[in-house]
């Protein structure tokens, strides 16, 4: 996508949210490898803080974390940018239905499948966000 003003590349800004340095630092170089930007916070203070700071395209979010879970990181920050797309990434297998519930537009499991991660995230990225949630509720 190409900025219609300058004609220069878009560049998507994918805030990932961790509480493992070595997960926020692996993805982070793979992200940036795929042209992203990657923000990175290690707890839900600092991804709503760094959220209000700049445009977000993309949330990469684990549940289990400390200061602020990703459970109530989620609830607030849907609720500021509803359209925002959200993939979650946890160690646990049945928190889907939860994800789903709470406004995750994807959720992946622990340890994570990078191309499958890479595809969703592309997906994500290329739909209108209404599109893709109009099509959630239906599933």
């Amino acid at each position: 996508m190409q900025s219609f003003l300058s004609g220069n590349p878009v560049i998507k800004r994918i805030l990932l949210v961790d509480d493992e340095r070595s997960i926020r630092e692996s993805l982070s170089k793979i992200l940036g490898a795929e042209n992203y930007e990657v923000v990175l916070a290690e707890n839900g203070h600092e991804a709503i803080e760094k959220h209000g700071a700049q445009r977000i395209d993309l949330l990469i979010l684990d549940l289990n974390m400390p200061v602020k879970n990703g459970w109530d990181t989620l609830d607030w920050l849907v609720k500021i940018d509803p359209v925002l797309p959200v993939v979650i990434i946890t160690g646990r297998s049945n928190e889907r239905a939860l994800a789903e519930t709470a406004g995750a537009d994807a959720l992946m499991e622990k340890p994570l499948d990078v191309p499958l991660l890479l595809q969703t995230i592309r997906e994500l990225m290329d739909e209108p966000m209404e599109s893709v949630r109009a099509k959630a509720k239906h599933l």
